[in-house]
């Protein structure tokens, strides 16, 4: 996979330029340039490093999957499914500087469910109707195919695994999701927009121990290398 062979120090330099509060498009140009970046190797970095300060704010926004109980979630849809159904397909995660496990498949604008989205999203209902929130309300993007018969099937899921909530296909999920208590996404500029956020997708990749490649930014920092499988992730 030498797609991912991006140098330790334009992951350094990039960390860095964040951390000194450059813009994150101009720290990302000058890196990509300086080090001669693909546009795939360009978008991991931009998926997966953050400055030290960002970091720390997310993760502190980060909750487990127990704050879910009796609690009003909102959930970032498609975020949410396609990344646990890349773990499905073995397609391999990226976990970012801030601690959340993220696709990388880049498949969002082409996505169309398949007997798999089907899978991963059972497997998520399985854990949130283990921990009973109060209302689980998703929000899809209309704007991506087949949002509206995504969002029907999980009304007839959510009754199915006798769970309160509901799903809607919205031009911007983004302009909801800030209200809730509680979001579940991995999307960095929600999470920095939102009061608590749980990275759902990773939980129930761990939950169910979930064998893949990933990447990983983390504890490593310096290097993009293959991680292993899903086993390792147990610990992040």
């Amino acid at each position: 996979m030498k797609i991912f062979n991006i140098p330790r120090k334009a992951i350094e330099d990039l960390r860095y330029f964040l951390s000194q509060g450059y813009k994150p498009t101009q720290a990302l140009t000058w890196v990509g340039n300086r080090y001669q970046l693909s546009s795939k190797q360009r978008q991991l970095l931009q998926r997966g490093v953050c400055s030290l300060a960002k970091a720390k704010s997310r993760l502190q926004k980060k909750q487990g999957l127990w704050r879910v109980q009796k609690a009003c979630l909102g959930i970032d849809g498609h975020n949410v499914i396609i990344t646990v159904e890349s773990a499905l397909k073995n397609k391999p995660l990226l976990l970012a500087d801030d601690g959340f496990i993220r696709d990388i498949s880049g498949v969002s604008s082409s996505y169309r469910p398949t007997s798999i989205s089907l899978k991963a999203l059972n497997m998520i209902l399985k854990i949130l109707s283990f921990y009973q929130p109060k209302q689980v309300d998703w929000f899809f993007d209309a704007p991506i195919s087949y949002s509206g018969e995504l969002a029907a099937t999980i009304r007839k899921q959510l009754k199915a695994f006798q769970l309160k909530g509901n799903a809607h296909a919205v031009k911007v999920p983004e302009h909801f999701l800030p209200a809730y208590p509680l979001v579940a996404t991995s999307d960095s500029v929600l999470i920095d927009t939102c009061a608590e956020v749980v990275d759902l997708a990773g939980e129930v990749i761990k939950s169910f121990s979930l064998s893949f490649p990933f990447y990983r930014f983390g504890e490593c920092l310096f290097c993009l290398q293959p991680q292993g499988t899903g086993v390792g992730l147990a610990g992040w």
